[in-house]
């Protein structure tokens, strides 16, 4: 394999995600300890309601996600609650939680390229979703960084969500 950071090169970290045991004391550490706030209510998400692969099918997965700026990054935390997912796979090894995943932002034009170049590479696709404001895919670098690498194309609807919750976080 060759290093990832010769492909990552350039694009912007947007997120740090942490998977967690419990969503709400995780929200209540962040923003009492570290004035980290701005977390909305927990949402319930659903792999299959969003066409979201795990190593190449759409099972059933589910999980609670919540996420704010700060300090010029997204912080996401996903709490897994059923099923399967990358995430279910990350709380099973690390019953503690932690820091799962690192997110690269680039337009939307480019996720092709940089998705192909780390395939090529031998990094292999955990998890990929298309959604109206973002292309996503999530490869397995953990050998390389420690971490999952995702990758989000923004499209032109999701520049602006992301300027949205941007002023919200």
């Amino acid at each position: 394999m060759k290093p990832v950071n010769t492909t990552i090169a350039g694009l912007e970290l947007a997120q740090i995600g942490w998977v967690v045991p419990d969503i709400d004391a995780a929200v209540k550490f962040l923003t009492d300890a570290l004035a980290i706030s701005g977390f909305p209510q927990p949402e319930p998400i659903s792999a299959q309601a969003l066409n979201m692969t795990y190593y190449g099918q759409v099972v059933a997965g589910e999980w609670l996600t919540t996420q704010t700026y700060t300090g010029g990054i997204f912080i996401e935390l996903i709490q897994p609650v059923s099923g399967q997912s990358m995430f279910h796979d990350y709380l099973a090894r690390y019953p503690a939680g932690g820091t799962q995943h690192l997110a690269f932002r680039l337009p939307v034009d480019d996720f092709d390229r940089v998705a192909s170049q780390l395939r090529e590479e031998g990094y292999e696709i955990m998890s990929e979703v298309d959604h109206p404001i973002a292309r996503m895919a999530f490869f397995d670098t953990y050998q390389t960084m420690g971490v999952a690498t995702e990758i989000m194309g923004i499209t032109p609807e999701g520049w602006i969500a992301i300027e949205q919750m941007k002023k919200t976080g």
